[in-house]
């Protein structure tokens, strides 16, 4: 795996994916639509919270409160067609072509500090590949934080593993039995009980792996990586809560040829490509 630091994108998007595909991870350099956007979610969540410490919103809100108000923010990025316009503008900033492209929303991520020691919140840890959630190989996701992050707030990948099996139970996700009561799975953590009911997929190695890749991240920068890559969320106890945005994106034409990163391990059962915003007609 390449180093993580922030990069010019290849101009030629084929040549990313292709190199995303082989198992580079990239660090897009800072653009003025990625940090247009990421401006426009901090104002959404200050007008949701009411103040504009929302790094400090576990100080602020009630459990409870800070739950409800998060999930009106998390179905405002995910459904709401301004926000899907936003992506596209995103991509389109990246060089993707959005007429060629099909994604599933933005989706806005919390980390809150000492959170691993909560059951409910358990599948945030989980070491993981995006894939085993039945997305399509040629998947990539993208990641943008929503301040500036250093390693220990961030995540790490699991560079051995790319192209090398790992023990995991991806087999219990069905993407129709995922959605079968609704969008709230597939929206994200819109009820409380969902992380110890909602059946996510993890890497079950009883010792972790000693090669790990971490990264820091600036605002406007955007992380750019493969579905299939094995990565894991850091536990933190700084006493700061971490924003971050993500997305995920398919070239239909990768889809067409079957191309993408390799498939080595992912059992999980349906596919979610159909209920991925696709370009318009």
């Amino acid at each position: 795996m390449n180093p993580i630091t922030p990069t010019p994108l290849p101009t030629d998007n084929q040549l990313l994916r292709e190199r995303l595909f082989a198992g580079d991870v990239l660090l897009a350099e800072k653009n003025a639509t990625a940090s247009g956007l990421v401006s426009e979610v901090r104002s959404a969540i200050t007008d949701e919270f009411g103040f504009s410490d929302i790094r400090h919103a576990h100080l602020h809100l009630s459990d409870e409160d800070f739950f409800e108000k998060m999930g009106k923010l998390r179905r405002l990025f995910y459904l709401d067609p301004h926000f899907n316009n936003q992506l596209r503008s995103l991509l389109a900033s990246h060089g993707f072509d959005p007429m060629r492209c099909a994604f599933d929303p933005l989706r806005i991520r919390v980390i809150l500090p000492g959170g691993h020691r909560n059951p409910k919140a358990a599948p945030v840890y989980y070491p993981h590949r995006d894939t085993w959630y039945a997305h399509p190989q040629c998947l990539i996701v993208g990641w943008m934080p929503l301040h500036d992050l250093t390693p220990p707030e961030t995540f790490h990948f699991y560079p051995d593993y790319f192209d090398r099996e790992v023990a995991n139970d991806s087999e219990i996700f069905d993407y129709a039995n995922w959605i079968k009561d609704g969008p709230a799975l597939k929206i994200g953590w819109q009820k409380s009980d969902s992380g110890e009911t909602g059946g996510y997929p993890r890497g079950l190695n009883e010792s972790q792996p000693e090669n790990r890749v971490g990264f820091s991240a600036a605002v406007g920068e955007t992380l750019l990586f493969a579905g299939s890559q094995l990565h894991q969320t850091r536990e933190q106890d700084l006493g700061t809560i971490r924003f971050s945005l993500d997305y995920r994106v398919v070239d239909l034409d990768d889809v067409a040829a079957h191309r993408g990163a390799p498939n080595v391990d992912n059992r999980s059962r349906g596919n979610i490509l159909a209920d991925y915003i696709h370009p318009a007609a």
